[in-house]
């Protein structure tokens, strides 16, 4: 009788070469993953060692994004699910969160910075646009020290559209005459910084410190071009909406037509897509499709996000607006009703916005954030990042320079 073998049994009498064949067709099959798996340690682990000021969920999400392939699918997929666009309506606020200082609390101070000829201007109150008004709506309110007679820096809020009663937005502004901005490159953007510098606000330059705020688009998102020193960065592409400061420490937003890089009397400049508002004016081809490129990629794809955005007032004073629940359109209007004349989105999503003031005391900083962001510390811009950011001085005398001490 014959009996059929199996098992280990029937196995071992296989022809040696059909043993072969089995193995190396194993080996083919698993050889991909074992590539793949190896990669993505090599890679994860690269990711995750450089130095950062993101935390280990936001670096991860960031890894799967720009590393994994249709990792920005995915990722834009997992946000979505968790996302919850604004409905319209609902509850009204009770009241304001509270903003900057008290005109009482706002000391003058003796000031380093030339002498001005002309009286201090202050920004007339953002016109509330619901019927009933919050107190203090609208109101703004100092965030320092006077410097030559007038707050040169100040902060308010109010609800931008009776739609989303329960949506504010944080609006800074920056007298011109009164202080000094400059541009300071970050850890990894932008990603060619002719001096990375310190990729935060230098230590002998923080006892005249007044605020911080985050910068524009990557230069990936836009081929957004930037500057210091007159030194070029990225090269600055025609058409691109740019925040410039002269030597002379005058600040203007172009649509930029110069070429790659920028002239000797720049100080510094920072591009981010096209303009939004221009002479008064919102950009026609403004658009709410949430994956426009255009106006950059939304947590999600979603339509409202955190957006924040610059502007230049009629008296060429700098305005920071930062809102949550915003299209690039609301962000325009909104900048439009705080007084801009010409406007630039700046960076988006929960992550990126920052606006920080800062009380000077004998322990040092008293900083403060403006607007909630649990993604980001007060502390923010006073250790290394990895973004680029601007920050507002108490201005000295003499052509406007970087400081990179």
């Amino acid at each position: 009788m014959l009996h059929r073998r199996t098992g280990s049994h029937a196995r071992a009498g296989r022809p040696p070469q059909i043993r072969r064949r089995r193995r190396r067709v194993a080996l083919l099959i698993a050889a991909p993953f074992v590539v793949v798996l190896a990669w993505a340690a090599i890679s994860y682990s690269h990711w995750m060692l450089e130095p950062t000021s993101m935390t280990l969920s936001e670096r991860s999400a960031e890894w799967v994004r720009n590393d994994v392939p249709f990792g920005n699918g995915l990722v834009d997929e997992g946000e979505r699910l968790f996302y919850t666009a604004p409905k319209t309506g609902g509850p009204q606020l009770k009241k304001l969160p509270t903003v900057g200082l008290s005109p009482a609390r706002s000391h003058k101070r003796g000031s380093k910075a030339k002498a001005h000829t002309t009286a201090a201007y202050s920004p007339p109150r953002i016109k509330p646009v619901f019927a009933h008004p919050l107190p203090g709506e609208g109101v703004w309110h100092p965030t320092g020290p006077q410097v030559d007679g007038g707050a040169p820096v100040l902060v308010t809020t109010y609800r931008p559209d009776p739609s989303y009663p329960q949506v504010l937005a944080y609006v800074a502004w920056f007298d011109h005459t009164r202080t000094e901005l400059a541009y300071y490159p970050g850890r990894y953007e932008p990603p060619n910084a002719a001096v990375r510098g310190p990729m935060m606000v230098p230590y002998d330059q923080r006892s005249r410190l007044l605020a911080t705020f985050n910068g524009g688009f990557t230069y990936v998102d836009g081929s957004n071009g930037s500057a210091d020193n007159g030194r070029t960065n990225e090269p600055l592409k025609d058409g691109n909406a740019t925040l410039i400061c002269y030597r002379n420490g005058r600040l203007a937003i172009l649509r930029w037509s110069g070429g790659p890089d920028v002239g000797s009397n720049v100080a510094w400049a920072r591009q981010s897509l096209a303009p939004i508002i221009w002479n008064g004016q919102l950009n026609p081809q403004l658009n709410t499709d949430p994956n426009s490129p255009q106006w950059g990629y939304t947590l999600g794809g979603t339509l409202r996000v955190w957006r924040t955005g610059v502007g230049i007032d009629r008296h060429g004073n700098l305005i920071y607006v930062a809102a949550d629940d915003q299209t690039v359109i609301s962000l325009a209007k909104i900048l439009q009703h705080a007084g801009a004349v010409r406007a630039m989105e700046f960076d988006i999503n929960p992550e990126w916005h920052t606006l920080i003031t800062y009380t000077h005391s004998r322990h040092g900083l008293n900083p403060t954030m403006v607007g909630p962001n649990p993604m980001q510390s007060p502390d923010r811009y006073l250790v290394p990042d990895d973004r680029d950011f601007f920050a507002v001085y108490e201005p000295v005398p003499g052509p406007v320079t970087v400081p990179f001490q």
